[in-house]
């Protein structure tokens, strides 16, 4: 049952600087029952660094010499072109070239032997080693987010794409499910379910489909975010009354509170380096985001605009926060540089919710309300380019986006 694996990508916006490309239609592609080149196309354009160049020259396969003045006439600073075919064991083999068009070289290429249930992850591949080669940064399309959708009283925790296609589901429940956080390597995913008629915390192996309970204390479970060493969850409990902050090994065990106060500490989240934790806190009188070290020492206020500030997430570079602040009413996108404390909005949306950071720290993905219903949006670091991953019913929530798999 794949109700939501199918997501159109719409992009909005222009970025400042975009390398025209043209992706060439794979010859064979149509056998794979997946169009590579649109695949790639959309991967590459979502990212706001690059925009499409349709150029008809023919079928062009990875070892065609193409007549590269043909593109440079349309504008075209790039091409891809490449090949899929079946192998003799059934899996699908996809073959690709990148050329700059502008100095006439071929920038090398790669091939893929996938099972044909993953001939869309070759084809994220494909983007991966394009981004790189013409931006000198990682590629994350490659990557996965997870998200929650409610339909009806179902609730449902899916694992997709990075563009929100191809989704899996990796728990349904009639009880509210919330806060899926990824671990570091990728293979495992904390949430927060209500089926025992309370917040408690599991962590779920994506590849076995196993869960562990991991924290069931008195009171509410909630919030759980990986260190990044994997080792440790910080968690928020309120075992001791209110809310605060704990630090529990990720085999489970007894708790740490990481720091004392009698005020709602909560929505922790660790710095890359995993020497201090960002927090959201009202001890000031509204919810502000603080960050406090790994010991518990030195509490220190990051937000000093707007009146309501909430959810952050931590770019893995260290270089930005995204959080959500409510201004007027309205919960808005905003993005901080952590080291000037400059601050911006991205949106113009007022529901926004969730905001996560590719694991290349290019793009955040953010649940919002958009034509009346919920969506998942990604936006660049400017704001300049957004594009939907379009679902098709029920509410779509809590997105989080997985690290880079090796």
């Amino acid at each position: 049952m794949h109700a939501f694996a199918q997501f159109r990508v719409e992009v909005s916006g222009v970025g400042l600087t975009q390398v025209p490309i043209s992706i060439a239609p794979f010859k064979g592609q149509s056998a794979s029952g997946q169009k590579i080149a649109d695949i790639v196309q959309a991967d590459l354009e979502r990212s706001g660094q690059f925009r499409g160049v349709a150029v008809n020259a023919g079928v062009l396969d990875e070892v065609s010499l193409p007549n590269l003045s043909v593109f440079r006439q349309a504008g075209s600073d790039a091409l891809v072109s490449g090949s899929v075919g079946t192998l003799a064991d059934g899996r699908i083999d996809v073959r690709f070239r990148l050329w700059d068009v502008v100095k006439g070289q071929d920038l090398g290429g790669q091939s893929f032997a996938v099972a044909p249930a993953d001939v869309r992850l070759a084809a994220h591949r494909v983007s991966d080693y394009v981004y790189e080669k013409l931006t000198g940064d990682k590629g994350a399309f490659s990557t996965r987010i997870a998200y929650v959708t409610k339909s009806g009283s179902r609730y449902q925790l899916w694992v997709a794409d990075a563009d929100g296609e191809n989704a899996q589901s990796a728990l349904a429940s009639s009880e509210p499910i919330i806060s899926p956080a990824w671990s570091p390597d990728g293979n495992q995913l904390a949430y927060v379910s209500f089926e025992s008629r309370k917040p408690v915390i599991y962590v779920h192996n994506i590849s076995t489909g196993k869960r562990r309970l991991i924290a069931n204390f008195k009171g509410s479970n909630s919030a759980p975010a990986w260190s990044p060493d994997g080792k440790t969850l910080a968690v928020t409990l309120s075992r001791d009354g209110g809310s605060q902050l704990f630090l529990l090994s990720a085999a489970g065990g007894e708790p740490r509170r990481l720091v004392q106060s009698n005020s709602i500490d909560t929505e922790p989240v660790f710095s890359p380096d995993g020497r201090s934790i960002y927090f959201v806190s009202d001890r000031g009188g509204s919810p502000q985001i603080y960050k406090v070290g790994i010991s518990g020492q030195n509490v220190e206020r990051v937000t000093f605009t707007g009146a309501y500030n909430i959810s952050p997430s931590i770019s893995q570079d260290g270089r930005w926060m995204a959080y959500i602040s409510r201004v007027s009413g309205a919960f808005k996108l905003y993005l901080m540089e952590i080291e000037s404390g400059t601050v911006k909005a991205l949106t113009d949306t007022s529901a926004d919710e969730s905001p996560s950071f590719a694991p290349n720290s290019k793009l955040v993905v953010y649940a919002t309300q958009s034509q009346g219903r919920e969506a998942l949006m990604t936006t660049t670091l400017d704001g300049k380019v957004k594009a939907r991953l379009n679902g098709q019913t029920g509410d779509i929530r809590e997105p989080n986006w997985g690290p880079f798999l090796n």
